[in-house]
């Protein structure tokens, strides 16, 4: 039977990082982190990365691999984990995946398209060209030549809108149908656990979650990130709290405004998320708030899908 990969996913402030951790522990494996901020040096405090003592306790992979403002896709992150958990293999160890970034897991668990590569002057090319001018007018140039994928990209999606013309000034052809090739199993069987709690006790943690950011330095660290010359690469993030603290820095906002725009929108971060979960089928779902024990819970449900 191939390998069960116990996959523990949840909105944001559901408790994914200690739970793994417990889990961690308990079968001596270490974490894949599925989270798209946390693959970032420097954002520490904003993406409520694993603390240095966490990290010391159990070993986190795929955070901390690149600096803030490279791109970096969900298919190059399945790339990457299956790299990650192949090298775990040989080594006789075991992991799990935990995030909540959900376009990161749907891409690990059912697989990814063969992608061509992309010629590196045109990829350079036309990230300067959105530098210079805007991504709006590259926009215009996708519903032109590939009306079909632009449909589906909002106007403003950097990354998507650069890569979809990488592949088709590359190859000729739309970035849909290469999509839609087979997709590629990596042998692996995936069970899916999404942590919830009711409503008004996800609230109060992500309140919980956002005063705990403040006080240990959000707006201090976005501080010395601009300092250091990243303030672009913060805006491309698009992560909650840092675009807030830099509407404070900028005079934008007051400090009590400030904070209750990030408990605001991590609210409306965290119901995206939900959503997107819910479309994934087979998912188990587990309420975080009502197990005495969630950690054998999750055990058991491996247990079970393991047979």
């Amino acid at each position: 039977m191939s390998r069960l990969v116990p996959v523990l996913a949840g909105p944001t402030a559901v408790g994914k990082t200690s739970l793994a951790i417990e889990l961690a522990v308990r079968l001596g494996a270490d974490v894949v982190s599925a989270d798209s901020r946390q693959i970032y040096r420097r954002l520490d405090v904003g993406t409520a990365k694993p603390t240095p003592a966490e990290q010391n306790k159990v070993r986190h992979r795929l955070i901390d691999v690149l600096e803030p403002g490279n791109h970096y896709s969900a298919a190059d992150f399945a790339r990457d984990a299956r790299a990650e958990m192949d090298r775990m293999d040989r080594q006789g160890r075991d992991y799990i995946v935990a995030g909540g970034s959900g376009l990161y897991i749907k891409a690990l668990v059912e697989g990814l398209s063969e992608m061509p590569p992309v010629d590196p002057e045109i990829s350079r090319r036309l990230r300067q060209e959105a530098g210079e001018v805007g991504i709006r007018p590259l926009y215009r140039r996708l519903m032109l030549e590939d009306p079909q994928t632009a449909a589906r990209l909002k106007p403003a999606d950097r990354a998507r809108i650069i890569r979809a013309l990488e592949v088709l000034e590359t190859t000729g052809r739309s970035i849909s149908l290469w999509q839609g090739r087979p997709r590629q199993s990596d042998g692996r069987y995936y069970i899916i656990i999404v942590l919830n709690r009711c409503r008004s006790e996800l609230y109060r943690r992500i309140d919980e979650r956002a005063e705990d950011m403040l006080a240990r330095g959000l707006v201090e660290e976005v501080e010395g990130l601009v300092s250091k010359g990243f303030r672009n690469a913060l805006e491309r993030v698009k992560a909650v709290g840092y675009r807030e603290a830099l509407s404070f820095l900028d005079g934008e906002t007051d400090r009590s405004r400030m904070r209750d725009l990030i408990k605001q929108n991590t609210r409306r971060f965290a119901k995206r998320q939900l959503t997107w979960f819910r479309g994934m089928p087979g998912a188990e779902w587990l309420d975080a708030g009502e197990e005495a024990d969630p950690a054998e819970r999750v055990l058991e449900l491996a247990r079970r899908a393991g047979g």
